[in-house]
């Protein structure tokens, strides 16, 4: 039997109806709406599911993110047309299963033994042979010889002119065509099951229940019931975070219009998170060790919860999904970058917000994450190229051979702690921030502090460096640029650089440094402007050098302008010293910070906010994401998935065989004349040995041609 790719033929006098029925329950239908879900599921993987509105705008721009989101991309899977294509791939391929089904049913209980004599002359695999026995006995002896060898035989006899003939039918491989009912139903059952476990339930509470979705803020406790699902609710999948010594008995469900809250008929209390990191700074383990309290009998039932061991309760799985921080408590130290704003120290938890003011401005300052491992990768940070050095066996040695193999070796280090926080002002726009704790060596033999900043969140940070002073604080950058705010430093700075530079003897000279030092000073601090000048210090005496001096003399006067820069600011940082009354930099120290101190107080102009806050202390508070799952719909899953497997492979690896032996009587009595075909429904190379091996096994002869 050959299963068609045909729908059913029904009676009816309509032709749409017809062509309908036939459409639906065809295997092409059936194929045709595979493929729109394989297609609807890479979309669903590729594209980001549930994120917030804004995220898709600044991914896509405002009309494209539009126009996904009427097409329902942002959540696929539990999307109407989503839903409605998994329905009738579940109907198509029902009505072909409960088409074909029947028609493989009657052929496992057929064996074709009616078949004719002349019809075995076409088979591809044919043999004939004199047999030294009567048919009767011939085909006793064939019949037991292929039911050991697991076919299913049936004897026929017929009547010929010659006498009584025997047919032996046989028939194996059966599997074959059960696969194919395996295989299909398992596509029912896994879309059946997926259907049950999707959004379909919560769909229909809130299509016909009057549920609906919250999308403003406040306690959870006081969001209204037609916003809450029951304790009852038969399948959903959520999640829960829960504070360290904190419970919670509330899971959230993502919608795309807002969220949904879950009761759940118990409270999960978590005691401790533990994790544990690799090297490079990935999670290597992170288990919560929980209690779950029963709300109806108080029962309390401890346990651990792992990646890939989930603890179970009420028919409800309770899985460890990620985890976040459970409203750490930091403190921060403002650094001014502004002239007119003060140093100060502001408290708050990781997820809370407050309010900042910096005379007419007004900015909320909100807390948004703490990170107290940061691992990153300082290997060949300064590597620089030579090409007479280039080896071109090892470049491809490096790049050959097994696949674990890399062309840049890992230089991992723990940086410390960090803390990221949004500064957003009275119109509702915010910046993001990311500055580190500590100071970090970027691989130069520089220590400097980290300040990143991002204008929106799918951007990377941009990091100013500040340099770090002897003590690794960044006491002396703040100092010597508070000095070089102040014009009476500035110009006692400019004179001691004049008096050490020149020769007593020549005031005149010291008096001509002196102008250039001021001048150079007043562009870089941006006291002083040129015309077309585009921005202050760097950048100031670039603009300065591109319309003063000639092209020409362009190199060597801007080596000898930031050689006078860099002088004086010298001298600005040791006097801001000695009026604080600080020790002298050691002098091994000063180049290096000096380099890095002209580039950030370069830079530092740029930065978007009137302070940065740095993180002076913290206590942290861990907290565990569970993702919480009632799923009755798994065993059909599980079942599914078995049945698939039996299927695909019975299909793959199971040949139907038929064979079918004639044995005709013979002029002498005690012989008869065989002809023996076998059919299977694919040719290899296995057909042909065994279609040999049953030749020599069954008819004794020697081995045919094929």
């Amino acid at each position: 039997m050959t299963v068609s790719t045909q729908g059913m033929d029904i009676s009816s006098s309509s032709r749409t109806l017809r062509a309908a029925v036939e459409l639906l329950s065809s295997m092409r239908f059936s194929i045709s709406l595979l493929s729109l879900i394989c297609i609807a599921s890479v979309l669903g993987t590729v594209l980001k599911q549930h994120e917030p509105l804004p995220n898709y705008v600044n991914q896509f721009g405002p009309f494209w993110a539009q126009v996904f989101g009427a097409m329902s991309l942002y959540t696929v899977y539990s999307a109407w047309w989503f839903l409605l294509i998994l329905a009738f791939l579940v109907l198509s391929t029902s009505l072909c299963i409960a088409r074909n089904t029947p028609k493989i049913l009657n052929d496992l209980r057929t064996f074709k033994e009616n078949i004719r004599v002349q019809s075995l002359q076409a088979f591809g695999h044919r043999f004939e042979a004199s047999l030294n026995e009567t048919p009767a006995a011939a085909s006793q002896r064939i019949g037991q010889m292929l039911a050991q060898g697991g076919w299913r035989v049936k004897l026929q006899s017929r009547p010929t002119p010659q006498g009584e003939g025997w047919m032996v039918a046989a028939r194996a491989g059966a599997a074959n065509k059960l696969g194919y009912i395996a295989a299909h139903s398992a596509i029912v059952l896994v879309c059946v099951g997926g259907l049950f476990d999707g959004d379909l339930v919560v769909r229909a509470q809130m299509w016909l229940g009057d549920k609906t979705a919250y999308a403003g803020g406040g306690m959870i406790a006081d969001v209204k019931p037609e916003h809450r699902l029951s304790e009852r609710n038969p399948t959903f999948r959520g999640n829960v975070l829960v504070a360290e010594n904190s419970s919670s008995s509330t899971a959230i469900l993502s919608q795309s219009d807002g969220i949904l809250i879950q009761d759940l008929p118990f409270a999960i209390e978590l005691k401790k998170f533990i994790v544990e990191y690799y090297s490079t700074g990935m999670p290597k383990l992170f288990a919560s060790d929980i209690v779950i309290h029963d709300k109806a009998t108080g029962e309390k039932q401890e346990a651990r919860v792992e990646v890939n061991h989930p603890a179970h309760f009420k028919g409800i799985e309770i899985y460890q999904s990620s985890f976040d921080d459970g409203g750490s408590r930091v403190k921060l130290q403002a650094l001014p970058m502004q002239a007119n704003t003060k140093a100060f120290e502001v408290e708050g938890i990781i997820g809370s917000s407050t309010d900042l003011t910096n005379g007419q401005d007004k900015l909320s300052l909100e807390f948004t994450g703490l990170r107290v491992i940061n691992v990153e990768n300082f290997a060949g940070q300064n590597a620089a190229v030579d090409v007479r050095k280039v080896d071109l066996r090892s470049a491809l040695d490096a790049r050959l051979g097994a696949g674990h193999k890399t062309t840049t070796t890992k230089e991992l280090r723990n940086v410390g702690p960090s803390v990221s926080y949004k500064l957003r002002d009275a119109a509702g726009q915010a910046r993001e921030f990311n500055n580190y704790m500590q100071a970090i060596d970027a691989g130069d033999g520089n220590l400097v502090f980290l300040l990143g900043m991002r204008e929106n969140p799918g951007d990377a940070y941009r990091y100013l460096r500040l340099p770090a002073d002897e003590n690794q604080s960044t006491a002396g950058f703040v100092r010597l640029r508070s000095a070089l705010q102040d014009p009476r430093m500035r110009e006692q700075a400019v004179r001691r650089y004049a008096l050490k530079a020149v020769d007593p003897q020549r005031p005149d000279l010291a008096q001509q440094l002196q102008g250039s030092a001021a001048r150079a000073l007043g562009l870089f601090v941006g006291v002083e402007k040129v015309q077309d000048q585009t921005g202050v210090g760097l950048q100031a005496l670039a603009d300065f050098m591109e319309r003063n001096v000639p092209q020409a003399e362009r190199a060597r006067a801007g080596e000898m302008l930031v050689r006078i820069l860099n002088g004086v600011l010298y001298e600005l940082e040791a006097l801001a010293r000695e009026q604080a009354g600080v020790k002298p930099m050691p002098t091994e120290q000063v180049p290096a910070f000096m380099t890095q101190a002209v580039l950030a107080l370069s830079d530092i102009t740029l930065y978007p906010a009137p302070m940065a806050l740095m993180l002076k202390d913290f206590t942290q508070v861990q907290a565990s994401v569970f993702q919480v799952a009632r799923a009755p719909g798994k065993t059909l899953v599980y079942l599914g998935c078995a049945l698939l497997i039996v299927g695909v492979f019975s299909m793959l690896y199971v040949r139907e065989r038929r064979l079918w032996v004639w044995l005709a009587p013979h002029s002498d009595a005690s012989q008869s004349q065989a002809t023996m075909a076998l059919s299977t429904n694919r040719k290899t190379l296995d057909g042909d040995q065994e279609f040999v091996h049953l030749t020599r096994k069954l008819l004794g002869n020697e081995a045919p041609t094929v």
